[in-house]
């Protein structure tokens, strides 16, 4: 509506987002008609635990299930900060802070997000170092990434790992490893930022306290480049396929 022109603040069109108003004595029309300021909502940040089978969407006529509903109770109408795809779970924030969404979610802020990621067959070393220094998707070549190798499951055929990201594409975890050749069988994010997804079982929710916050917002520092040693880290160097620990092949 602010490009179309069809916002005006005290008689004068505005055509750039972002414009602040006083709400106690300016004038907001739109198409003509003045709208009521309200003061500012109380600001609200959330952590659920997201369940598979919920979307992120805040309406979906096809989604019989989205993660508001799991949130119904809060007083204030929030969103989700970035997303997680129907088939993932894991660590949401909702919040009705815009500004706060946007540090959170904006690149250049480089806020860390762990994903425990089990995928189809043996990793190796050269495909994980090919993640963690970047992969060439259709949308771009990915940032530097950090892995971590868990385990892998010789009767399932799985590899278990932690991937940690500092952009937040569209199902980006999940186009990374088909790039290589490992389709993700299960993806949970563990992790955003300074919060861990512990003691919180899948479908509930709690408030962030307010150092929690702050904490986050002191770690949305801009940063022009990745960190030197984030750019040359390699992972965890998977073991050879014939090692086994308790009758699984694992390594450190």
């Amino acid at each position: 509506m602010i490009a179309a022109g069809r916002v005006s603040v005290n008689g004068q069109i505005v055509t750039t987002p972002g414009v602040k108003v006083n709400p106690r004595t300016d004038v907001v029309t739109v198409d003509g008609a003045r709208i009521a300021l309200d003061a500012p909502p109380k600001p609200v940040y959330i952590m659920l635990n997201k369940p598979v089978g919920y979307v992120c969407t805040l309406s979906d006529p096809h989604a019989p299930r989205t993660v508001l509903q799991l949130v119904s109770q809060v007083e204030a109408r929030v969103y989700p900060v970035g997303r997680l795809d129907a088939d993932s779970s894991g660590l949401l924030l909702l919040t009705n802070d815009g500004d706060f969404a946007h540090r959170m979610t904006h690149p250049r802020y480089h806020v860390p997000r762990t994903y425990r990621v089990r995928v189809k067959g043996f990793l190796t070393a050269d495909r994980a170092r090919r993640l963690a220094e970047g992969i060439d998707l259709e949308d771009g070549r990915t940032a530097p990434a950090q892995l971590r190798f868990l385990r892998y499951d010789a009767g399932s055929d799985t590899t278990e790992l932690d991937i940690t990201l500092y952009e937040g594409r569209n199902r980006q975890v999940r186009r990374m490893m088909e790039a290589v050749g490992h389709p993700v069988r299960t993806l949970e994010r563990i992790a955003f930022g300074c919060l861990r997804l512990k003691g919180l079982n899948p479908g509930t929710w709690r408030k962030l306290r307010p150092d929690e916050v702050q904490r986050l917002l002191d770690l949305a520092r801009p940063v022009p480049t990745p960190p030197k040693q984030e750019r040359r880290s390699a992972p965890s160097r998977p073991p050879a396929r014939g090692a086994r620990t308790g009758g699984k092949r694992s390594g450190t």
